[in-house]
């Protein structure tokens, strides 16, 4: 038994008694729906301030290469970074240090964002505003996993790690839908003039100030890693202080690769079917572009639904069938569910509906099956790296790969492509160990 002591005592600031398990939920849960409304806000609001900040025809040369750097670097540099950056802060300082710090960096960068001046007035300064925030955000985002998933696992009582995993989609779901309605809403109140020259900045300092909100509820929580590596006693796993940056990898090797294993499925068919679906709707059937994102709204709806009800599942009958029903769903139904699509609305939200029943298998239980797989002395770390660059190389490339599938004159290669990937995660699932009424490893 492991000689070390508790980091902080079992209770909140100022001595009251400790928070409940509710408190820990909503601290995990509000944290990261502000923190993904922050996020997916630049997505839906792109479209109005794209031409003042990187406008057509500027004279700079260096402006299309900004706005270029800041696409790539944040989709697929700083998420792996803030993955094994804030990863270590939870492991060393502890989860809530970690998850205070990325919701203060998702807010500055959102406030960022709001007030990135336009290159008229600044000119070359404003998309090197725009390019920090972003990575301030990408930095945010990709500690966020790992330090949320480990908070909610570790906060979970007895037979309830599938529910309380359950809610990091559940509340990624929901910070969508939010910015999503946030745009509708100021588009619907504002001109097209009005939004282009102000009303823009509206969301992103809304999301500063939910930040502040998700600060609030978040300093109410309780910590939950309990190893203090400072107060470990010489012969203990943990006599070597406090774990290092890659210790997680070093020391775990197979655990890592599983989790790119376990994350490579999930992750392109969650962004194929919550984020690329309606592009592939318009671009390959034809679909109408407004009624395109009336579905994802409501599919998106009906997929948070859903979470908790395949956490607590899982708790009941296990993580690995519920992993192997996704994958093999998936690696059988992707290429005829995407070839049902066409131009009629139904039809659309028929098979976005059916991809969001098999995506459950993985999205609701995706938190502790990863944090069942580590020790706590390197569980956030060791999630947060391989987890977040599996997203940035098969989740954040959808998009761009079944895009270039049609570009290139076949575009009925990427469904096959999504099933590919899921098979290759069937296979793996096929080889984990059931970890779902087995203790946390402390």
């Amino acid at each position: 038994m492991s000689s070390a002591q508790p980091i902080v005592e079992d209770r909140a600031p100022g001595g009251d008694r400790p928070p409940s398990r509710l408190r820990q939920l909503a601290a995990a849960s509000i944290g990261n729906a502000v923190e993904w409304y922050d996020w997916y806000a630049y997505s839906f609001l792109a479209v109005y301030f794209a031409d003042q900040i990187f406008p057509k025809g500027a004279g700079n040369s260096l402006v299309p290469l900004l706005s270029t750097f800041a696409v790539f670097a944040v989709g697929f540099f700083m998420r792996p970074i803030g993955g094994l950056l804030m990863g270590a802060v939870a492991d060393r300082r502890g989860r809530r240090a970690a998850l205070t710090l990325t919701i203060l960096l998702m807010g500055g960068g959102s406030l960022l964002v709001a007030l990135t001046p336009t290159y008229a007035a600044t000119g070359v300064l404003a998309p090197i505003v725009l390019v920090v925030a972003r990575l301030v955000q990408g930095l945010s985002v990709g500690g966020e996993f790992a330090a949320s998933t480990t908070f909610l696992v570790e906060s979970a009582g007895p037979g309830r790690r599938g529910l309380f995993a359950s809610f990091q989609y559940v509340s990624t779901t929901a910070g969508q839908l939010l910015a999503a309605g946030t745009g509708a809403l100021l588009a619907g109140l504002l001109t097209e003039d009005q939004m282009g020259r102000w009303g823009w900045r509206i969301a992103f300092l809304l999301g500063a100030l939910l930040s502040l909100l998700g600060l609030w509820v978040r300093r109410g929580a309780r910590e939950t890693l309990t190893q203090d590596p400072d107060a470990a006693g010489a012969g203990t796993a943990q006599s070597a202080g406090r774990p290092g940056l890659f210790e997680g990898l070093r020391r775990y090797p197979r655990q890592s690769l599983l989790i790119c294993g376990i994350t490579a499925g999930g992750t392109i068919a969650y962004y194929t079917w919550t984020t690329y679906l309606p592009t592939y709707a318009q671009v390959n059937a034809g679909f109408d572009k407004g009624d395109a994102l009336t579905v994802g709204t409501l599919s998106l709806a009906f997929f948070a639904l859903l979470q908790p009800l395949g956490g607590l599942l899982s708790d009941r009958i296990g993580r690995k069938p519920m992993l192997l029903v996704f994958a093999l769903g998936f690696a059988v139904s992707a290429v005829p569910l995407l070839h049902l699509v066409t131009d009629a609305f139904v039809s659309l939200l028929l098979v976005q509906c059916a991809g969001m029943v098999l995506l459950t298998g993985y999205t609701s239980i995706a938190a502790a099956v990863n944090a069942e797989l580590f020790p706590a002395r390197v569980r956030a770390a060791g999630i947060g790296f391989p987890y977040s660059l599996t997203v940035a190389l098969f989740g954040g490339t959808a998009p761009y790969v079944g895009t270039w599938f049609k570009q290139a004159g076949h575009p009925d290669l990427f469904p096959w492509y999504v099933a590919v990937i899921c098979l290759v995660s069937f296979f793996v699932y096929l080889a984990l160990p059931e970890t779902a009424h087995r203790p946390l490893d402390e």
